[in-house]
């Protein structure tokens, strides 16, 4: 899910969110990004993700980060503006049923127009999931 501005954000995922009626975001195109989660398989394969993947972005890392989610949900990376609170609602991350749901707020839009290679390299991840052998969801019942 790519984000929506707070008028049309309806909390389409599958567990409650909620998104600030002054949406959080992070202007600055160099803030230092953190993984959380170096082994979550969003960052594995087919391309190994690190900090040098978010070096060169530009005009912004991202809005409309969320500012609470449920417990469901994981967060995958952390940045925030100079001054700023850290940002860890830039791309959360659960499982749901057979697959996986993904609330993105970071500026691929941006990016991948650009050719910017660690945006695609990382949005490369999330569209292979599914065929992502690391990925072992159970088996509905």
């Amino acid at each position: 899910m790519q984000y929506n501005t707070p008028e049309y954000d309806h909390n389409y995922g599958p567990y409650p969110y909620v998104m600030s009626s002054d949406p959080e975001e992070v202007t600055n195109e160099k803030s230092v990004v953190k993984i959380i989660d170096p082994n979550n398989p969003v960052f594995t394969w087919p391309n190994k993700i690190t900090s040098k993947d978010f070096e060169g972005w530009v005009e912004e890392r991202g809005s409309k980060f969320l500012v609470s989610w449920d417990s469901k949900y994981e967060p995958l990376l952390e940045t925030h503006d100079e001054g700023q609170a850290e940002q860890k609602g830039g791309l959360v991350y659960a499982r749901y049923g057979k697959g996986v749901y993904i609330y993105n707020a970071y500026a691929f839009y941006r990016q991948l127009p650009l050719g910017v290679p660690g945006a695609f390299r990382l949005f490369a991840n999330m569209l292979s999931l599914p065929k992502n052998t690391m990925l072992s969801l159970p088996k509905l019942h």
